[in-house]
């Protein structure tokens, strides 16, 4: 492991304190399912959506467990942009993407699905410092995603579907998977 990467659970925890501090009222909409945008919508291609998983994929990458493109997160995500954005924050998403895509052409001159792990690793750095709004919503949309899915809540993290009595401080094994919620 060099000395720019971390274990994915302390990736995963650090996200964790992040995504609480940030959790918008669109991801809470989105997460129960709601309706805050019923205006002028993006049309968003399969080819899109494809794109979107892609970089989901880098964001949580399959390692053990299923990733995000597994959990279907680009799904999240574009509901989520869809239905609970206005159009104007859907629309700058989508150029921002576009300009994620051209990227890709001007650095590789291949698109995004087609770039090696360390390729794709780059764009999405880039994204991250180039095209914040694109990206800080990306992330966050996509961790929402994942761990609101089925495989993110029974595979990444432990899953108890019938929960006992209340225990504030039961001691965690070396190793032991944080709960669902």
């Amino acid at each position: 492991m060099s000395a720019s990467t971390i274990p994915r659970r302390e990736a995963l925890q650090r996200v964790a304190w992040i995504l609480g501090a940030a959790f918008t009222a669109e991801i809470s909409a989105g997460l129960l399912g709601e309706i805050l945008h019923i205006g002028q919508r993006v049309a968003v291609t399969p080819e899109t959506k494809a794109l979107l998983a892609e970089i989901a994929e880098v964001i949580i990458p399959t390692t053990q467990t299923p990733g995000a493109k597994a959990a279907k997160a680009e799904e999240f995500v574009v509901r989520v942009i869809r239905d609970c954005h206005p159009y104007h924050e859907q629309a700058e998403f989508y150029r921002e993407l576009d300009q994620l895509k051209a990227e890709c052409q001007k650095r590789f001159s291949k698109p995004f699905a087609e770039l090696d792990p360390e390729q794709k690793r780059e764009i999405v750095l880039h994204a991250a410092k180039n095209l914040k709004g694109f990206f800080q919503r990306m992330r966050a949309l996509t961790i929402a995603g994942y761990f609101s899915s089925e495989i993110g809540a029974t595979q990444a993290l432990e899953y108890l579907p019938i929960p006992g009595r209340f225990e504030g401080a039961v001691p965690m094994q070396p190793g032991q998977k944080a709960w669902a919620l």
